[in-house]
């Protein structure tokens, strides 16, 4: 946790003790000016304190060992901020009072808590976050290493995914219900299913929205990169790709894409009867490995 919040940047400034120059040698660590803001009581994961108590119990720290131990790194980081007294740590613990960004940086570096262990005094983290996804989500491109975002995306895409050899057919997935959302499905797109190329390549994993099942008409989109893609399931397997309904909506028909190698072949449905759609694909992982495989494969000389 203090990894995290520790900067080494040279332009933020360090804490100075008083009197102390900017030059001399410290073991003082460098933190970022939001260390110093308070935490308010509506801001803090409920039941924090009884959380630090048991983290406190666990390593058999007393209140006073706590407070003492909180005094040598205040002295040893130049800060009496990061003094914590008995009293005022037993009171945060037994009503769960809020406590400032500096106290909550001492007792992660007393009690040795990583990064994780401190997301997971948030309430609801330990049952998955993807209701809070847009509040987590970057605005900016990432390397996913750790936290919750990388977590939600190995529920997506885990890693056996990729080793794995692909399905012949398209198929439904399992999905971890703890980190996607009830109506979230997730599909991957079979070795043979060539219907929506080069948009779609066989081995794709696609997220699958089950609450958008309505088939869009002409006027609900200008172009291929914005018409809805689904996820149909019938008497002979998966499907997915463009779909149409005829006038009187009682015949649906899977629609290749444009460029795709797969004949038109009319495959339609008695709507509703034959064929049931699952929901529009919301996000798409492809594999492009595979694509390039198969292209040397398909060019080889003879």
């Amino acid at each position: 946790m203090t990894d995290l919040l520790r900067k080494a940047d040279s332009e933020d400034g360090t804490i100075q003790a008083g009197g102390r120059k900017e030059g001399a040698l410290s073991l003082m660590p460098r933190w970022t000016a939001c260390t110093t803001n308070s935490l308010t009581d509506k801001s803090l994961p409920k039941g924090i304190g009884t959380q630090l108590r048991n983290t406190r119990n666990q390593l058999k720290l007393t209140l006073r060992e706590t407070e003492e131990r909180c005094a040598q790194v205040a002295q040893q980081w130049g800060n009496d901020a990061y003094r914590i007294s008995a009293s005022w740590l037993d009171r945060v613990e037994r009503e769960n009072r809020g406590l400032s960004a500096t106290k909550l940086i001492v007792l992660a570096y007393i009690y040795n808590l990583s990064t994780d262990q401190m997301l997971s005094f948030c309430p609801g983290s330990s049952e998955g976050s993807a209701q809070l996804l847009q509040a987590s989500s970057p605005n900016s491109t990432l390397l996913l290493a750790e936290g919750p975002l990388e977590k939600l995306a190995r529920a997506w895409v885990p890693d056996n995914l990729i080793s794995d050899p692909l399905p012949e057919q398209t198929m439904l997935l399992q999905s971890d219900r703890k980190m996607l959302p009830p109506h979230y499905h997730r599909g991957i797109i079979g070795k043979h299913d060539r219907t929506m190329e080069p948009m779609i390549l066989a081995g794709s994993i696609v997220l699958i929205d089950s609450q958008k099942r309505g088939i869009a008409s002409r006027k609900d989109w200008t172009n291929e990169f914005n018409r809805p893609i689904y996820f149909l399931f019938t008497r002979n397997g998966y499907f997915c790709g463009f779909c149409e309904l005829d006038k009187k909506a009682e015949w649906l028909t899977l629609v290749p894409h444009m460029l795709s190698p797969e004949p038109n072949d009319d495959r339609r449905w008695r709507y509703r009867r034959e064929v049931e759609v699952i929901g529009t694909v919301a996000g798409l992982f492809t594999r492009r490995a595979f694509k390039l495989d198969r292209i040397e494969r398909d060019w080889a000389p003879l």
